[in-house]
């Protein structure tokens, strides 16, 4: 009788033991599991403020790639600006050297073309003798030509002119700019040579009329030509004290 008396008493503590042991289990287990749950809600909240710190500063990033792409596009266009006042500047200079070579205040070198006129070897006793000398009008026409043809500068018998120029013939004699010189008269021109040359060998012009007006005309190509700057009679004046 105290045997089964022991029995079931070892059996209620069994099953109590049992029941406290799987209580305490499920106690630990939800403790774990809340836990667990805490620490992903808590993860999760980190990772969506990061996020949302990436997306603020990729924004911002954006933003200053707006801004950087239009003061980039701000100095282009002033670069461009600057070029162009530049390009302006040198287009100014270069025509204020081509004045000055054309008005004759800048000593000029360069390639161009020598026109050589000179009155003819023979005259016959007959005729006009005027007919057969060179006159200012047989000088003009070589020097409208060669300025047509881009001449840069030219220059009579070393005497360099200009468009204030004047051309005078007084006998065998041809007056520059109050100079005198006798003939043959060499008209040199600083430009293309080739181009020069063709201008005034054209068929039926202007030394075609020359020839047809008993002027002996010679014409050489040179590989350079120096003129001295022009020097008014002021200056002239000036100098020769």
């Amino acid at each position: 009788m105290k045997r089964v008396k022991r029995k079931g008493k070892n059996v209620v503590l069994s099953l109590i033991l049992l029941v406290l042991g799987f209580m305490i289990s499920y106690s630990y287990q939800f403790t774990k599991n809340e836990t667990k749950g805490g620490g992903s809600d808590q993860q999760w909240k980190q990772e969506y403020r990061y996020r949302q710190m990436l997306i603020d500063q990729e924004e911002r990033n954006r933003k200053l790639q707006r801004e950087l792409f239009a003061k980039q596009e701000k100095v282009r266009k002033t670069e461009e600006g600057l070029a162009k006042k530049e390009q302006d500047l040198a287009k100014i200079v270069d025509d204020v050297k081509k004045y000055r070579m054309y008005t004759g205040k800048v000593g000029v070198k360069g390639k161009g073309i020598e026109v050589t006129l000179s009155d003819a070897s023979y005259i016959p006793s007959e005729e006009n003798v005027n007919h057969y000398i060179v006159h200012e009008g047989h000088v003009f026409k070589v020097i409208n030509e060669l300025l047509v043809s881009g001449a840069s500068a030219i220059e009579i018998n070393g005497q360099r002119i200009s468009k204030n120029s004047y051309i005078m013939c007084n006998g065998p004699v041809i007056t520059v700019d109050g100079n005198q010189f006798p003939a043959p008269f060499v008209i040199s021109a600083t430009g293309d040579p080739d181009v020069l040359d063709t201008a005034l060998n054209l068929a039926g012009g202007v030394k075609d009329q020359l020839v047809k007006d008993n002027i002996v005309v010679k014409m050489a190509k040179k590989s350079e030509i120096v003129m001295t700057p022009l020097i008014n009679a002021r200056e002239q004046q000036t100098f020769s004290k």
